[in-house]
């Protein structure tokens, strides 16, 4: 396993002396270049081809700071994210959880995993409710953390780490594609979530799993449980995030709070954990079918 950690840190400290004209070059040059088959397998462009087209800046803006916006202000967070032992931390956790795979006798497909540090965008709504942090591994090879680093979310990083690992182990098992269903999205949340509380412990899970209440979740499952064979990322993402992020990207609400189908996941893999005996590492590379077909008393 090879390990390519992208110094956003050291890129942010240089963006912040040059003139505002050179920042964006530099930003693509240097942290979204070595990302740039993430990107392609997404289908989305690096660059537009018209000014103002959809493009992967475009996407990093819904959640992170972007180069032409960063001032002095923004230089305590680069600092908070400058430490050596930082990112020593972030490349231990992603041989740690990746590696118990290996050790478990699973042979991976991917060997080389890029990873950097977004710093997020104070206003960003979509950042707000996630209390600061969120992270992408849903291309295998590629991770990213963004977050506000302060003493809440610098904690949660290497637990949000390993989330992102469990995602990118499984998708090197259960392959994305066009007729991935909303259960194979909430059973992929769920088991991600519960292999960072095994690996970093229940009191680091995530507000995307901690924000939705017993209650809730008895109101949730039945909405979500109508929909599990639904397909599409436009038309699954609001069971996953619920009605305000749906509608800050432009979809109908469900009538759905803040991440329900991650809690849903989270508590159906849960279930199935408890019900089969199964580690949550064989639980990853489980077809969701199998996980379903367990957990009938959970989601019907």
């Amino acid at each position: 396993m090879h390990i390519n950690l992208i110094r956003s840190d050291q890129v942010y400290q240089e963006l912040l002396n040059l003139p505002l004209e050179k920042r964006e070059g530099c930003f693509r040059a240097r942290l979204l270049a070595p990302f740039a088959p993430k990107y392609q397998r997404q289908h989305i462009p690096l660059k537009a081809k018209q000014a103002g087209g959809f493009d992967a800046m475009t996407l990093l803006g819904f959640m992170n700071q972007m180069p032409g916006n960063l001032t002095e202000k923004d230089r305590p967070a680069v600092e908070a994210i400058s430490s050596d032992r930082l990112w020593q931390d972030c490349q231990e956790t992603i041989q740690r959880a990746i590696g118990l795979f290996e050790q478990a006798g699973y042979n991976l497909e991917v060997q080389d995993y890029h990873f950097t540090i977004l710093l997020g965008n104070p206003e960003s709504r979509m950042l707000q409710l996630n209390q600061g942090y969120s992270g992408d591994g849903g291309i295998p090879g590629y991770l990213m953390l963004s977050l506000l680093p302060n003493d809440y979310t610098l904690p949660r990083m290497q637990a949000a780490l390993a989330h992102e690992c469990n995602h990118n182990v499984r998708f090197q098992f259960i392959k994305w594609n066009q007729q991935t269903t909303l259960a194979d999205w909430v059973v992929s949340e769920g088991l991600a979530e519960s292999f960072a509380a095994e690996l970093y412990g229940e009191e680091l899970i995530g507000p995307w799993v901690t924000s939705t209440s017993p209650e809730q979740l008895e109101e949730i499952k039945p909405i979500i449980s109508s929909q599990l064979q639904l397909t599409g990322m436009m038309e699954m993402s609001p069971y996953l995030y619920g009605d305000e992020i749906a509608e800050l990207q432009g979809q109908l609400p469900v009538g759905l709070p803040y991440a329900a189908g991650y809690a849903y996941g989270y508590h159906l893999i849960q279930a199935y954990l408890k019900k089969t005996g199964k580690s949550i590492i064989e639980a990853t590379v489980t077809p969701t079918e199998e996980i379903l077909e367990a957990t009938k008393d959970f989601w019907k």
